[in-house]
């Protein structure tokens, strides 16, 4: 069964003791636990969130939610890990040695977030319902990602050094995806803002983009990366003055937009 694991940050932990984190509250399906019947616990405590280290160690991949709203301190996470992770983050660090699962970083305000796997889908996007996503912060993700990536997002730094799925930077308004790796289709679609730049192959440029010019080079939160990429505004349907960067080595088949350049 699914764990509910939001007692698993640094600002709920930290200023307890050992005795008092063993007794915190965590839900297994409709069950309801102690932290201690679930985990192992044993350390030093600190009394502020940012002088914390939380070190998981072992498969969590039915963990959920571990560091949500946190704003200081450290999670180390050895093996898998859930969903939701770091859900609205303001600060601090989580590092994940394995895969996670989908929503990482959903909505998240600060604080960075890498993952040396790969991830599901709506990393840094926002839930169902709002148009507020990721506003700030930054996630790096060493393998792959699947659909809507930083969709909704406003603010920071998306880095993914593999490929990504379909809807990369949907709605998007502000912020930077950088996509090491090849894209599935369907970047940037009713984006308004905020840059994407897509190293690898794409699948198609949506229509409703148009070619404005070839840079030389592009950065993406200071880095310089360079070319040559084209350059694409839109999304039209929206209004939209998003930049997606696609680069040209890697896309043989987008030359017949050179005509209209």
């Amino acid at each position: 069964m699914p764990v509910e694991a939001q007692c698993l940050a640094p600002d709920v932990l930290a200023g307890k003791n050992l005795g008092e984190i063993a007794k915190l509250p965590i839900w297994q399906g409709n069950k309801k636990h102690t932290l201690s019947e679930l985990f192992g616990i044993d350390g030093k405590t600190a009394d502020k969130p940012e002088d914390l280290k939380i070190h998981i160690n072992g498969d969590v991949r039915k963990v959920r939610r571990i560091g949500t709203g946190m704003s200081a301190g450290e999670i180390i996470i050895d093996g898998d890990v859930g969903t939701h992770l770091g859900e609205e983050m303001e600060g601090g660090k989580i590092t994940v040695g394995a895969n996670a699962d989908s929503w990482a970083g959903a909505m998240i305000k600060g604080g960075t977030i890498e993952i040396k796997g790969n991830v599901g889908d709506y990393v840094g996007s926002a839930y169902r319902g709002t148009v507020k996503g990721m506003n700030g912060g930054t996630i790096i993700i060493h393998g792959n990602t699947g659909n809507e990536l930083g969709c909704f997002m406003r603010k920071g730094l998306i880095k993914v050094y593999g490929s990504t799925a379909q809807f990369a930077g949907a709605h998007m308004a502000k912020g930077t995806l950088l996509i090491m790796g090849n894209s599935n289709g369907r970047a940037g679609a009713e984006m308004t803002g905020g840059k994407i730049i897509i190293n690898g192959k794409v699948n198609e440029i949506l229509p409703t983009f148009t070619i404005d010019s070839v840079k030389a080079k592009v950065k993406a939160d200071g880095e310089e990366i360079s070319g040559p990429f084209y350059l694409f505004v839109g999304d039209m349907t929206e209004n939209g003055e998003g930049k997606l960067y696609v680069r040209r080595t890697s896309n043989p088949q987008l030359k017949a937009y050179e005509q209209y350049l």
